[in-house]
């Protein structure tokens, strides 16, 4: 039985999962109008990048997102504790270091998953970040184990190591990673989803929040998780089909429709105007949001014409909404 949720404020019961080069600031923005208490995550940023950054683009954010984590790489103690630091500072409310990332260039780089296999560098790291926190919870997303460490037994080591060092909550891609062979797209759908290993650890370890991800694509697939871990975490359901964020536990009863979740983004791109963004860049997120309609492909066509417009001419997209998906629920 998965833990009371009210003992651990800082774990949201449904997240959106960090996406590279999907969960920028614009799709977030998008995504909290349509979860009001969804926990969001930003892209995977190295903690050098952000610890050298002149501009702090990695740390901008509207403060609608929130509640907002800012997701880490790396596995340098120190830097990994500076970038916290500026993380607490710029308002975040969680921050959250990747140790699942299969990549082979970031396994290069000495950080994601490969570092499953130094669990004590992950501890160290955990706690330097604990330290410049500012009382944020630092959290470690990962997955089930990998291909050279496939065992519960190499989970519940881990997760132990984590405890000990603080972590806050621990977020468990029900796959392995397979550090060789496969490339990063293929490592979210070849290795087979083992949810009773996360259901197993949380009975192990009942008083360390744990957060379950892996192809979770239905409400009724929530509400089962969450009889048996903390929270659930969604990833590209959520991103393709972004209307299943409003039908998550807990989600408000009055909710905006489909037109008036556009109109709200017509309003936002055309505050973003002054920063000299496309209104591509904003609405590539926006793709998904009649999935599943008649006339979908409409709109999906109507976002592309317009891609490379001013952010300020968004109000296109209104007047562009075809008529049999304006009433659209």
């Amino acid at each position: 039985m998965a833990a009371d949720s009210s003992l651990f404020p800082a774990v949201c019961r449904v997240s959106v999962a960090p996406m590279m080069q999907r969960t920028d600031r614009h799709c977030r923005y998008f995504h909290r109008l349509l979860a009001p208490e969804a926990g969001l995550y930003t892209e995977m940023v190295h903690a050098q990048a952000v610890v050298h950054s002149t501009d702090g683009r990695f740390l901008g954010h509207h403060p609608a997102e929130r509640p907002l984590a800012l997701q880490l790489g790396g596995s340098e103690p120190e830097a990994l504790a500076a970038a916290a630091g500026l993380a607490a500072e710029a308002g975040f409310d969680e921050i959250n270091l990747n140790v699942g990332c299969p990549s082979s260039r970031v396994k290069a780089g000495r950080f994601g998953a490969c570092l499953m296999h130094e669990p004590e560098r992950v501890a160290d790291c955990v706690r330097a970040m604990r330290g410049e926190a500012a009382g944020r919870p630092v959290t470690v997303k990962t997955r089930i184990g990998t291909n050279h460490r496939q065992k519960f037994s190499h989970l519940l080591a881990f997760a132990r190591a984590m405890q000990e060092a603080g972590v806050a909550a621990l977020i468990v891609h029900a796959r392995i990673a397979v550090l060789e062979g496969l490339s990063p797209k293929e490592n979210r759908n070849v290795p087979p989803l083992r949810y009773e290993f996360v259901y197993r650890l949380k009975q192990a370890m009942p008083d360390l929040p744990i957060v379950i991800n892996g192809g979770v694509c239905a409400s009724s697939e929530i509400a089962s998780h969450l009889q048996c871990v903390d929270g659930v975490m969604l990833g590209r359901a959520a991103y393709s089909n972004p209307w299943l964020l409003t039908a998550l536990p807990g989600a408000p009863r009055q909710r905006r429709t489909r037109v008036q979740v556009v109109t709200a983004m017509v309003e936002y791109a055309r505050r973003e105007e002054q920063t000299g963004v496309r209104l591509g860049a904003i609405t590539r997120h926006m793709a998904g949001l009649y999935s599943g309609k008649p006339g979908a492909g409409d709109w999906r066509r109507t976002l592309a014409r317009h891609a490379s417009a001013p952010a300020g001419e968004a109000r296109v997209l209104l007047d562009c909404v075809p008529d049999r998906l304006r009433y659209a629920a």
